[in-house]
């Protein structure tokens, strides 16, 4: 005879109440557990930071927040894999307000189909959320990648119930410094960049129990940055003339962030598009 609930051990009640949420939709989650959405997430392309996802990857139809000490610090680098696996499946990729001119070949070279990106840049914080807004309702794209450094705790709420309506990945970036601030995006993650061109991902908030260490991604690198890491690890020594003087010099170590950006000049600023990626 099955025992009654004021009999039951503790243990065995807690067996059934998991089986019970084992049956139950998505929507009922655990808090000892790895939360899940409706959709299944995406792949990120580094089955460590998959572990440690609800739905074992980048979850559609939420904002997926990416906080950065700097900008340019490996953007790009982070999302290549899905943005690669997106892009060549036709799927469109919106970046909205890049803080730096978007440096193609390198997108390229990271498996990123250019013929695929939508470049958007709005002039005013306003019009930022305004496109946001609109690219979210379309819910005609891959993936949207914005940058919005000034957005507050209601702005993201907006854009949180309007990312509900879309099936695509919603990336959000805004400074470390936000990581203190309440934010209604499920996932929130504090990215910098590593040793030899690595991503440190520490997960500050998930559908789950408090997670552990930052994992460090061994992120993909366009040639450029290899050649750049080439130089700093192996230094060389050159010569060259001044004034009919022969002299040498030691070349000093290469700092760079994300070769897959560079400093938006004013003239490109100034336009509404791009003519060219490349």
């Amino acid at each position: 005879m099955p025992s009654s609930p004021s009999t039951s051990s503790p243990a065995e009640r807690r067996s059934r109440a998991h089986l019970l949420a084992a049956s139950l939709p998505h929507a009922l989650w655990r808090g000892d557990a790895l939360g899940c959405h409706r959709s299944i997430g995406k792949a990120t392309g580094y089955g460590l930071l998959d572990k440690e996802l609800p739905g074992g990857g980048w979850p559609p139809s939420v904002l997926t927040e990416l906080l950065w000490p700097q900008q340019g610090g490996g953007e790009f680098r982070l999302l290549a894999p899905v943005l690669a696996a997106l892009s060549a499946a036709g799927e469109t990729i919106v970046l909205l307000a890049p803080p730096h001119l978007v440096f193609a070949p390198a997108l390229a070279q990271i498996g990123i189909d250019i013929k695929q990106l939508l470049l958007i840049r709005p002039e005013k914080p306003a019009d930022r959320l305004w496109a946001v807004e609109q690219v979210l309702k379309s819910a005609s794209f891959g993936a949207l990648l914005c940058w919005l450094p000034q957005a507050r705790s209601d702005h993201l709420r907006r854009l949180q119930l309007a990312a509900g309506n879309s099936e695509g990945l919603v990336f959000v970036f805004r400074p470390a410094s936000a990581q203190w601030e309440s934010s209604p995006a499920p996932l929130r993650l504090l990215c910098q960049a590593a040793s030899a061109g690595q991503i440190s991902v520490e997960i500050i908030k998930r559908r789950g129990p408090v997670a552990g260490a930052p994992i460090i991604l061994a992120t993909p690198l366009p040639p450029v940055i290899e050649r750049a890491l080439g130089r700093q690890r192996f230094p060389q020594t050159a010569s060259v003339s001044l004034s009919g003087v022969a002299t040498s010099f030691t070349t000093l170590p290469v700092e760079f962030s994300d070769a897959v950006d560079r400093p938006l000049s004013a003239a490109i600023a100034a336009g509404s598009r791009v003519p060219s990626l490349a």
